[in-house]
């Protein structure tokens, strides 16, 4: 499926939408640039998990975790990992697939124990975004 996006908001509502349907043990592999919305997409995944917590990038911590109403948001984003050595190293893998939590990971560098749902973010314009997820 393909979106067309032209605010933050409507990112988030794409992003509610594909929630909608999780039911744990999902991995989600999100692509794009720097600044394309993939931690806005992630804030709008949890919060339609019933995460109540600020939602942030783990971009110095490699992880963050939320717990929603049913299901834990593990939340990485590997951009800074030098190699996937130094991750399963930290046990990052073993979070994948968990039955009762949903993985979403950006700047992947991790083999998925379980097929990934795809979602790419390309910049178009200043605030529009094509969203496609696969």
């Amino acid at each position: 499926m393909k979106y067309r996006v032209q605010n933050p908001s409507q990112t988030q509502q794409i992003a509610a939408e594909l929630a909608r349907r999780l039911r744990g043990g999902e991995v989600i592999w999100m692509e794009g640039d720097l600044g394309a919305g993939k931690t806005t997409f992630v804030k709008g995944l949890a919060a339609a998990l019933g995460v109540e917590e600020v939602v942030t990038s783990p971009t110095f911590t490699f992880l963050r975790s939320y717990r929603g109403r049913a299901l834990t948001l593990h939340h990485f984003d590997l951009y800074r990992a030098q190699d996937a050595d130094e991750l399963y190293e930290l046990g990052l893998a073993e979070y994948l697939g968990e039955s009762d939590a949903v993985c979403v990971i950006e700047w992947n560098k991790l083999e998925s124990p379980v097929e990934p749902i795809r979602v790419r973010i390309r910049v178009v314009g200043d605030t529009e975004r094509e969203i496609e997820i696969v």
